[in-house]
């Protein structure tokens, strides 16, 4: 039984200060390099208490969020220095009272806003759940960055039924495949949308009914909007899509995926990696249209008994096999800087993961 009694040194990553940002807190044109600002230190580990749980790490996932808050872009900008990772699996090394859920050696998958790229992660209890026997820990070291907002677009803003059709784009990212696992095994059909052709083979493998490309200009926006239409109407939607799961936004957003909707349809954005355009209200109002801010935390912190649910849910399908989590890299710890310089050049596709133990063991 793993335990951990007395606060002792451990290895965590740390952010110093934001690359993105000067001294005055203004965005700069050019960020500084990652690697300039993150470094692997030597810190206290956290001491349990109530209600709390501690996690040995094995694992811990990088996704684009942690690149962007270490240049000082996110949403949030935790105190400096902090210790970024938002999701962490690994064994429970000891409860707080009350918790009874997971019990110290139980595999365990936590999430957080900071704090999981340590070798000891303490995680609220509600925080924390236990893996699936079935799925490997390094493939559920991103469960909570990519699946919850992925669900929570698809079930809860989207309202998404057996038989409905999702357009998802930014389909090769993390949170883009585990839309389209999610959307397949709810039983919808799913047009996954990518920016190149050398990114169609991850959403197909994760069982998009049509795969189209997008590509990187208003011709080709212009191109996609027409194959987007043609594929809906195959699919028997000849109306359009019922829901756009968008992570791009962008020119995209007005030049297509508008287009893309049925009247009444939904557009859930869940992120801009195109950066941010102006969204014109009289073509929402043209095509009828519902555009809605897709942001699961703030709705499980309103909502702690659903969110417990489509937590137990997601779980559940990755225990039987209907979704199939990935770990598309997984980098050592000493390495970790290679998995935030991914995301610095816009080049992290699927899932990617730190290792925090020895594969030996």
């Amino acid at each position: 039984m793993l335990e951990v009694t007395t606060p002792g040194p451990m290895r965590a990553v740390r952010c110093h200060r934001y690359s993105g940002l000067d001294e005055a807190g203004a965005p700069v044109s050019t960020p500084d390099p990652l690697r300039d600002v993150l470094s692997l230190d030597q810190i206290p580990a956290p001491a349990c208490e109530a209600g709390h749980v501690l996690l040995r790490t094995a694992f811990a996932g990088v996704q684009y969020p942690d690149a962007l808050q270490a240049q000082g872009l996110y949403q949030s900008k935790p105190g400096l220095p902090y210790v970024p990772g938002m999701d962490a699996a690994g064994t429970v090394a000891e409860v707080g009272a009350g918790v009874e859920h997971v019990r110290p050696g139980d595999r365990a998958i936590a999430q957080a806003s900071i704090g999981c790229l340590a070798e000891v992660v303490k995680a609220p209890a509600a925080s924390v759940w236990k893996a699936p026997d079935e799925v490997p820990l390094e493939r559920c070291a991103n469960l909570g960055r990519n699946y919850f907002p992925a669900y929570h677009s698809l079930k809860v803003l989207g309202e998404v039924e057996p038989g409905s059709l999702v357009l998802v784009d930014g389909a090769s990212g993390g949170v883009g495949l585990a839309a389209v696992e999610l959307a397949k095994a709810m039983g919808a059909q799913v047009i996954a949308g990518v920016s190149t052709p050398d990114k169609q083979a991850s959403p197909t493998a994760a069982g998009a009914d049509r795969v189209l490309c997008y590509g990187r200009d208003r011709r080709s926006f212009r191109q996609f909007k027409g194959a987007v239409r043609q594929a809906a109407a195959e699919l028997g939607h000849p109306q359009g899509v019922d829901v756009v799961v968008d992570m791009v936004q962008g020119e995209l957003f007005e030049a297509a995926l508008v287009s893309a909707i049925r009247p009444l349809g939904r557009i859930c954005l869940v992120g801009f990696t195109a950066g941010q355009r102006p969204i014109r209200p009289g073509l929402l109002l043209i095509k009828q249209a519902v555009v809605v801010g897709s942001m699961w935390s703030g709705w499980a912190h309103a909502h702690p008994e659903g969110h417990q649910r489509n937590v137990a849910e997601i779980l559940d399908f990755m225990a039987s096999g209907a979704i199939t989590p990935r770990a598309d890299r997984i980098f050592s710890l000493d390495r970790f800087i290679e998995a935030f310089e991914l995301f610095e050049r816009n080049e992290g596709r699927g899932n990617t993961v730190v290792r925090f133990t020895d594969p030996s063991d």
